[in-house]
């Protein structure tokens, strides 16, 4: 028997995860000075709501200690334990996790994946590692399986309000009033584990553009797509829904899910995108 293993940055809810046999370990998102683990002591929306008030948010990666104690606790009931997490370059959530694994007694039996990836990519390759395991796949199997989404998957975002990266430091005032005034905003997606700037368009046209280069990437093959919104807005997650069906795509699976507040911290509320990948 093999347990997967994620971070809570998969940003999958924790009831979707316990069903598919998924478990997870939170980050801390800080918050008024407060420490607070995410999506069990604090709910995505409450974080969004108080940075759209003028407040910040930082977070912290999983303690080691709390690897250890998992770690044990699923060596009791399986073989093994995949552990997949978010981009080394993102958290130091994956070396802890590698600490630990070193560190304890059938430590051998822990496979520690560095995903390079956080938020709904990371939930498709935790799933996908799930369905690996589900088939029989053993330990190097589910590494190949997740290796594969990985390689497959397109995704992009773009962000309702350049702020957030402004507070990250992550651009200037000047370069947040340029483009404001230009009514840009950056269209991002993973690469080689960080979260870059790939391209600027209009924030109305942001939508179109992603799923046009989805289409340049899958043309008619059979996909799914993931809508990925950060907040509750159920007005926009319905237009960015009919954005997807009259898209052209062949769309055969899809579904939403909302971006944690571990991301959501550095991008903001608002902040959305597309996820593609071929289906079967």
């Amino acid at each position: 028997m093999i347990a997967i293993l994620t971070d809570s940055t998969c940003d999958l809810p924790p009831d979707n995860a316990c069903r598919l046999g998924i478990h997870i370990v939170p980050l801390t998102v800080n918050l008024r000075n407060r420490p607070l683990f995410d999506r069990q002591d604090i709910d995505p929306d409450a974080v969004y709501d108080h940075m759209k008030a003028g407040g910040s948010a930082t977070t912290a990666p999983v303690e080691t200690e709390v690897f250890t104690s998992t770690y044990r606790e699923l060596l009791q009931s399986h073989d093994h334990v995949v552990s997949i997490h978010i981009s080394g370059k993102l958290s130091d959530t994956v070396a802890r996790a590698r600490q630990a694994a070193q560190a304890m007694e059938g430590g051998h039996r822990i496979h520690v994946i560095d995903s390079g990836l956080a938020s709904t990519p990371l939930a498709e390759a935790v799933m996908a590692a799930q369905r690996s395991v589900a088939g029989g796949g053993q330990p190097g199997d589910v590494a190949e399986a997740v290796d594969r989404i990985r390689r497959t998957m397109s995704a992009e975002f773009s962000v309702a309000s350049l702020e957030y990266l402004r507070r990250g430091g992550r651009i200037g005032r000047a370069q947040e009033f340029m483009a404001d005034m230009l009514g840009l905003r950056p269209i991002l997606q993973f690469t080689d584990g960080e979260l870059r700037a790939v391209r600027g368009i209009k924030a109305e046209q942001a939508p179109q553009d992603m799923l046009n280069r989805l289409h340049e990437r899958f043309g008619k093959e059979a996909i799914s797509v993931t809508i990925a919104h950060a907040g509750r807005d159920t007005g926009r997650i319905s237009a960015l829904r009919t954005a997807v069906t009259s898209s052209g795509l062949n769309v055969r699976k899809g579904r939403v899910q909302l971006i944690g507040p571990v991301i959501g911290a550095h991008v903001g509320p608002g902040t959305f995108g597309f996820l593609g990948c071929p289906v079967g």
